[in-house]
């Protein structure tokens, strides 16, 4: 099962379903895309649906999720098949090849274009130059082939109008050394006609719209698309395609492959002759035909290099050699423009088989030896159109349905061949599986002188006239009695037949099947072609060397030549190991949210995937080697987990289903394990989501208890770290502060001048009370030596520090206090102070001078004036140094505070 999708998206794979029926398989099919699961699985074949719309699931983180991944380890997924087909080819040295089929819009194209991508990015991982550029090469292949061989349809705006198989060769190692392309059935109709809504091929919007003006009058061309009959209907047609980048891209693409500049310019001009081709138009002037516009020869002269009488007499005249006589048969009007367009489309369709085989010659392996480099292995891709049913079914749609019967036949049988072969190798009883042979419908069309194409054949290489009834009147004579084919009944008389495929019954109408499959283009224009000037062009029509006397065969017919295409492909299919892509166009209108339940039902069925459903599980729904089936199943049971001890992986097994109760629904083979009924499968897997939750909680339980004790551990040796490192750090400081203080006692200062270490955090309250204890011994110090008169005169600075603490900067404490400074610095006027001092000493009786010194008053007008203090042990005298000191006014201090803090410096306030 794959893994990682839940039942709310719906089974994965559709062999799982719990019963097989239409109702069933479309429920689930609807579901999974509602969900947005475009993809899913029935056994190995991928079931694709066009979500119309980008989906982020191809990046490189998503290939990286599928590189190497067996196909159900992952939810289904394009990848996972590519990986699939890489993995048998590299390991088991098979060829594989990947079939991808569905109608036009389903897909197919993007599909192939994401498994090339795939494959490219998982090769060559020493990033070799030569693999490389082969790579490159690869990828830039498909720009081209979808610039000439898609159109915007009613359906698609890129629908491939081609089938293309393309084998990529890969070396001993794995690495993509070269390739090689084969296409079918290029819609060559669609350059002279397309139906309302329609374009033709990309190629000619891209050139009109994106060549450089420069390019376009060398072309004799112009921008506008309705300006050219052949696709004017399309140029009408508003549509998001850029054709301008689109062609910038397939110009850089094709000279990365190795188209040379002449080659592109011959491309070119081949486009332009075609558009120029569809402007000429034919009139009769009695019983001559003439080209009424003339101009437009010369125009097709010059970009065909060969001569304008050439180019007229090939489009007016048809030579025709009888015996050794030559005759040039005039044209009719309606001969003249039936020869027009098969030239326009014969030119077309050999430019793009030339285009093709030029990729080809450029990607092919080249000087590889197996005896000296390994065997050369192939990975095939088969992007080809679905089965088609339109209201009116010309010879292309039958071409293409009878491909799908083929592939369809190839594809029942290769599924119940893998399916036998896989039970046989394992030891399974084989059962018989009832289902749909489309062999019959294979052989009403292929089979020799009785098929479809022999009718067809025989009725073209009839003499004379012939006509699409005539071919439908041999149908009836040989085909009446088949059981899957009638034209009588209910059908337009002699126009209609219907077949019965296995896809559902199909009415095709035969107008125009004699003609398209004579595919007539006259031997005058190979001729032209060939004598042209232009060596590219010339290489084209080869067959216009033969003279015109020379008899050759007569050349296979469409039909013919698609038959023995389709017989070859199927060989080539039958002995690769195959991988299968179905696609599913869920609606008309390209919407990402509408699944019209008639429409896919239908496709289911010519899809055949019911069909691939029941030969699916008419043995058993599923089966897986031992070893990957014991890894994802081995903790139901006891004796598995978390390994078991037994002889091998198979009795291993045998035990689990045994203690499950489901040994009655399984079968063992020699190396793998076969289960009947999905029923099964959900329940081992319901037991093993079970068990899932209980181991996640267990090793999450096992894990946090792990991750909490790794926490605590780093924690307990951060914080011993921690702790060693700030007993390391206190230390270190302890020392550096005993270093530096070590002999402060024997120095001047007492070590005043010392600079403290910077100290850990941790001790930063430790060093402001080492500071202080610091700073106490070293006042200590200095006081203890001190005179009873020094120390005094300490205490009168100490006061006084603390009384105008914060109210000057400078206390002069860095002198000696003398008190009597009048005395001492002003020598000129110390007489008069002591004069006048000494007076009032007598009549004041104070014991001594504790204070004097020259002041400057500030009155409140902001005046000033020079003016002495005295202050005694009793009062304070301000004095007037203008008049000899004498007194002006006298305070006396017997009870105030500043008297007892100058007589008392031990005195505190309370």
């Amino acid at each position: 099962m794959a893994e990682h999708e839940s039942l709310e998206f719906g089974k994965a794979d559709f062999v799982l379903l719990d019963n097989v029926s239409m109702e069933e398989f479309m429920a689930n099919l609807k579901l999974r895309f509602e969900k947005g699961r475009i993809y899913s699985y029935i056994g190995e074949v991928v079931v694709s649906v066009n979500p119309y719309r980008a989906m982020n699931i191809y990046g490189r983180d998503t290939i990286e999720q599928y590189k190497g991944r067996e196909l159900y380890e992952r939810p289904p997924h394009l990848f996972a098949i590519a990986d699939a087909a890489y993995k048998a080819m590299k390991r088991r040295n098979k060829d594989t090849c990947i079939v991808i089929s569905g109608e036009s819009g389903a897909g197919k194209t993007e599909a192939s274009k994401y498994i090339m991508q795939y494959i490219a990015a998982i090769t060559n991982p020493n990033q070799r130059a030569e693999v490389e550029r082969v790579k490159n090469m690869l990828l830039k292949s498909n720009c081209v082939l979808e610039a000439f061989g898609n159109a915007k349809t009613n359906r698609n705006d890129n629908s491939s109008r081609f089938g293309k198989y393309m084998d990529i060769n890969f070396d001993f190692k794995g690495d993509p050394i070269g390739g090689h392309i084969n296409n079918y059935l290029l819609e060559k109709s669609r350059v002279i006609f397309q139906q309302e809504g329609e374009r033709s091929f990309h190629s000619y919007y891209q050139l009109l719209r994106g060549a450089p003006d420069s390019l376009l009058r060398s072309l004799h061309i112009q921008k506008d698309p309705t300006a050219y009959n052949y696709i004017k209907v399309g140029g009408q047609i508003k549509s998001c395609i850029n054709d301008g980048a689109d062609f910038k891209a397939v110009a850089d693409a094709m000279k990365v492959i190795g188209f040379t500049g002449d080659e592109i310019q011959t491309v070119y001009k081949i486009l332009a002759t075609i558009l120029h081709l569809g402007n000429l138009t034919f009139g009769v002037d009695g019983d001559v035909t003439l080209i009424e516009n003339t101009k437009l020869v010369s125009v097709i002269r010059e970009l065909l290099s060969t001569k304008e009488e050439n180019v007229e007499k090939a489009l007016l005249y048809r030579t025709v050699a009888t015996g050794r006589d030559v005759i040039e048969k005039q044209h009719t009007a309606q001969e003249a423009s039936y020869g027009r367009d098969a030239l326009a489309k014969a030119m077309y369709e050999r430019l793009f088989c030339w285009i093709v085989g030029r990729i080809n010659d450029i990607i092919e392996v080249k000087n590889y030896d197996a005896r000296v480099h390994g065997k050369n292995t192939v990975i095939g891709v088969l992007d080809i159109y679905g089965f088609e049913i339109f209201q009116n079914n010309s010879f292309e749609q039958f071409c293409i349905n009878y491909c799908n019967e083929k592939l369809q036949q190839l594809f029942i049988q290769l599924v119940l061949k893998q399916e036998q072969e896989e039970y046989q190798r394992e030891g399974i009883p084989w059962k018989h599986i009832d289902y749909f042979n489309n062999q019959i419908i294979v052989d009403l069309v292929e089979q020799q002188h009785k098929g479809i194409f022999s009718v067809l054949d025989e009725a073209c290489m009839n003499v004379g006239k012939v006509t699409d009834e005539v071919f439908l009147q041999g149908l009836n004579g040989k085909l009446a009695k088949h059981a899957h084919y009638t034209s009588r009944k209910s059908l337009e008389f002699d126009r209609d037949f219907r077949i019965r495929h296995y896809a559902g019954d199909v009415v095709y109408s035969v107008v125009g099947f004699i003609d398209k499959n004579k595919d007539t283009l006259f031997q005058d224009f190979k001729r032209l072609l060939y004598n042209s000037s232009n060596p590219v062009l010339k290489g084209m029509w080869p067959e216009g060397k033969l003279s015109i006397t020379e008899v050759t065969k007569r050349p296979l017919t469409a039909a013919t030549l698609f038959k023995n295409s389709m017989i070859s492909l199927v060989e080539n299919l039958a002995c690769k190991e195959p991988y299968y892509v179905r696609c599913i166009k869920p609606n008309d209108v390209k919407s990402p949210l509408l699944f019209e339940q008639e429409r896919c039902r239908h496709q289911v069925e010519y899809l055949g995937l019911l069909e691939n459903v029941r030969v699916r599980r008419a043995g058993f729904a599923y089966r897986q080697t031992y070893p990957r089936f014991l890894q994802r199943y081995k903790m139901i049971s006891e004796f598995t987990w978390p390994n078991h001890d037994l002889p091998s992986d198979k009795d291993a097994v045998k035990r689990l289903l045994q203690g499950c109760g489901f040994d009655h629904d399984v079968a063992y083979g020699k190396t793998k394990v076969f289960i009947r009924t999905p029923r099964t499968l959900f329940s081992l897997e319901e037991q093993r989501a079970e068990m899932v939750q209980r181991i996640v909680l267990f090793l999450q339980k096992v894990w946090r208890g792990t991750i909490a004790r790794m926490r605590y551990r780093r924690m307990r040796a951060a914080l011993i770290i921690l702790q060693a490192y700030r007993r390391y750090k206190v230390k270190s400081y302890i020392r550096e502060v005993n270093r530096r203080f070590k002999n402060v006692r024997s120095m001047k200062d007492y070590g005043r001048h010392v600079k403290w270490p910077t100290p850990p955090k941790v001790l930063r309250k430790f060093e402001e009370a080492l500071r202080s204890i610091y700073n106490r011994w070293w006042a200590w110090t200095l006081i203890k030596g001190l005179s009873p008169e020094e120390a005094l005169q300490v205490r009168a600075k100490v006061a006084s520090l603390e009384a105008l603490k914060g109210q000057r900067a400078d206390l002069g404490l860095q002198r000696a206090w003398e008190g009597n400074y009048l005395k001492r610095d002003s020598p000129d006027t110390a007489a008069s102070f002591t004069l006048v001092s000494s007076e009032l000493q007598r009549k004041d009786k104070f014991m001594r001078v504790l204070f004097s010194c020259n002041v400057r008053k500030i009155n409140r007008f902001h005046k000033a004036e020079d003016r002495a203090v005295l202050i005694t042990d009793r009062h304070l005298y301000k004095m007037d140094p203008l008049k000899q000191y004498k007194p002006m006014k006298s305070i006396p201090l017997y009870n105030s505070l500043l008297f007892l803090l100058l007589i008392n410096p031990n005195f505190r306030l309370m």
